[in-house]
């Protein structure tokens, strides 16, 4: 990768990161007023998906739905779909913040399941760095005080769900094109939400919730076409650690929009999992480089 793709890949990559700390944002802010879910949740989906099919059909047509895989398209919108509804229900309960630095969880998580499920051997630091994330957790949820309860099981159980869509979307690279994933994960999961509508249907009571729905979709596209931009400019490796911005972003709109400041112990858990989270971005970097340089 030259030094201009990776610069310009980990601007995409930040600006990715603030489209989805608004969508966290404004989904705490429609579902917190009573606003069904799942209703949510369907225009968020559907609203990327035709996003997505005017974007895409009118340069690529029928050739966009050719896949090597649908069995595991369909998997994959399937567990997007699932860590959206655990990412709604655990905003509806849980400040912005909080909720995103238990889910950056995830590269850490990840790292290890990809090792395991490879043979490989984990160097202790990446054990260390592991710990120190889920320390960070602890200290954020600090189970048997006051901010703890049954929906800080949410994120946790998204940290999971996400762990297994990003090492699926990792094996699916090998023979789908971004763009077919990308607009089988949009339906797949519009599809899915809509069997569940007729059941929990609101009409939106006003022009200001309408007017969020929109931006929710808008801001999720937004977000995942620029993560693809990014990820095709500069390696995983180099991109990681910019992830964490996502942080940044999710209390500045929890405080803006909500006035939720983060106490001093919650500060040092978010800090404690964006420093082991860098450093193990950090530590991928330089294994990365070490193999570039064998090969």
């Amino acid at each position: 990768m030259k030094p201009a793709h990776s610069l310009a890949g980990i601007g995409f990559v930040i600006l990715a990161t603030a489209c989805f700390a608004g969508l966290d944002t404004t989904t705490k802010h429609v579902t917190a007023n009573g606003f069904p879910v799942l209703v949510a949740l369907w225009f968020r989906y559907a609203t990327q998906a035709l996003i997505t099919t005017v974007m895409v059909w009118p340069r690529q047509g029928a050739a966009v739905l050719r896949t090597a895989c649908p069995g595991l398209q369909l998997l994959r919108g399937t567990l997007l779909l699932a860590s959206s509804v655990l990412a709604f229900y655990s905003l509806k309960y849980l400040p912005v913040g909080e909720f995103t630095a238990i889910m950056l969880l995830t590269p850490l998580l990840i790292t290890l399941l990809a090792a395991w499920l490879l043979r490989e051997r984990v160097r202790a630091l990446r054990w260390w760095l592991v710990l120190g994330g889920f320390a960070g957790t602890l200290v954020i949820i600090r189970p048997g005080g006051a901010s703890s309860g049954w929906a800080m099981l949410l994120p946790l159980a998204l940290v999971g769900v996400s762990a297994a869509f990003q090492l699926l979307t990792s094996r699916m690279t090998r023979t789908e094109s971004l763009t077919t994933t990308h607009f089988y994960t949009g339906w797949v999961g519009t599809l899915l939400a809509s069997a569940a509508l007729p059941l929990v249907w609101q009409m939106p009571p006003g022009l200001d919730v309408w007017l969020q729905l929109l931006l929710m979709g808008v801001l999720a596209s937004i977000g995942h076409v620029l993560l693809i931009k990014a990820y095709m400019l500069a390696a995983t490796a180099t991109l990681t650690p910019y992830m964490y911005a996502q942080i940044g972003f999710g209390v500045l709109g929890g405080w803006l929009v909500f006035g939720h400041v983060p106490d001093g112990w919650t500060f040092a858990g978010m800090g404690l999992i964006a420093v082991c989270g860098v450093l193990g971005a950090a530590l991928s970097l330089h294994e990365y480089r070490q193999a570039l340089r064998k090969s």
